[in-house]
């Protein structure tokens, strides 16, 4: 997509936050399905499984982690499969967005839920584990944050 693509916002839209102490009302936009975190050698190829709506790959020296819908998985890969997953909604700038992560990991520290989190150029991607997102929805939105209702299946 090019910046003049209607479908990305521009440098107007996104999320300007004064500071780190600044409160952030944030939106989740809940991901469908389940997902798993899952683990291949250094030096392996991206898989082909790793195919889907949302699907993230990062290599480093120490192994290759891929973030997939958990139903894409072969039998058999190191994986943590039951991840429920959110997208922050809205763009943030990458240099002047302060404290955008910390609005949602600290309420959820404070309820004791366990986070996996991704970032994308345009905005982050925020996971726990199935059987923690219930109260997870509950602590955002206690913490001002609008996780819509039936988000959590």
């Amino acid at each position: 997509m090019t910046p003049t693509d209607p479908r990305r916002p521009g440098p107007a839209d996104a999320l300007s936050l004064p500071g780190p102490t600044a409160p952030h009302a944030l939106a989740l936009v809940p991901l469908a399905g389940r997902y798993a975190v899952c683990r291949l050698a250094p030096g392996s190829p991206v898989p082909g499984w790793a195919a889907g709506e949302f699907v993230s790959v990062t290599r480093t020296p120490d192994e290759l982690s891929v973030v997939c819908p958990a139903a894409a998985v072969p039998g058999g890969v190191a994986c943590e499969p039951g991840w429920h997953g959110w997208r922050l909604a809205g763009t943030f700038d990458l240099t002047t967005a302060v404290g955008v992560l910390a609005a949602v990991l600290g309420p959820l520290a404070d309820a004791g839920v366990g986070v996996f989190t991704l970032s994308t150029f345009d905005t982050d991607y925020l996971f726990v584990k199935a059987g923690s997102a219930a109260r997870a929805a509950e602590a955002l939105r206690r913490a001002g944050h609008t996780v819509p209702d039936g988000a959590v299946a």
